[in-house]
């Protein structure tokens, strides 16, 4: 094999691995920082703190198509204002081979009294 054909078929392999790494699928993502729920008032004064996993179809727009429960916090009120604030929240979309699409990303909320 001469040096010129073993360079052509590095950078073939190369350039195959790469487009296998493109064509991962990537979750769209929220900023938690500026889409917050509010505590809801009887869970404030019962001092009801727990954490919500929820998991969110969001389309390539950004918005919340379906929304799961995957785990309570323990209180209705808590998993039901979580789910509601999130689901009203402007998501990053995700993408499909490169290119923005409906994806389904997990997301974890944690009420603490402070």
């Amino acid at each position: 094999m001469t040096k010129t054909t073993f360079r052509l078929c590095a950078a073939l392999i190369v350039a195959a691995t790469a487009n296998v790494a493109f064509a991962a699928d990537v979750p769209a993502v929220f900023d938690a920082k500026s889409c917050k729920a509010d505590y809801p008032k009887a869970s404030l004064m019962n001092e009801e703190q727990g954490v919500v996993s929820m998991a969110f179809l969001v389309s390539a727009e950004g918005k919340v198509l379906e929304a799961k429960l995957d785990k309570t916090s323990g209180f209705k009120s808590l998993d039901k204002a979580a789910m509601s604030a999130i689901s009203a929240c402007k998501f990053k979309p995700g993408s499909k081979d490169g290119r923005p699409d409906s994806t389904w990303t997990k997301v974890e909320y944690n009420w603490t009294l402070s």
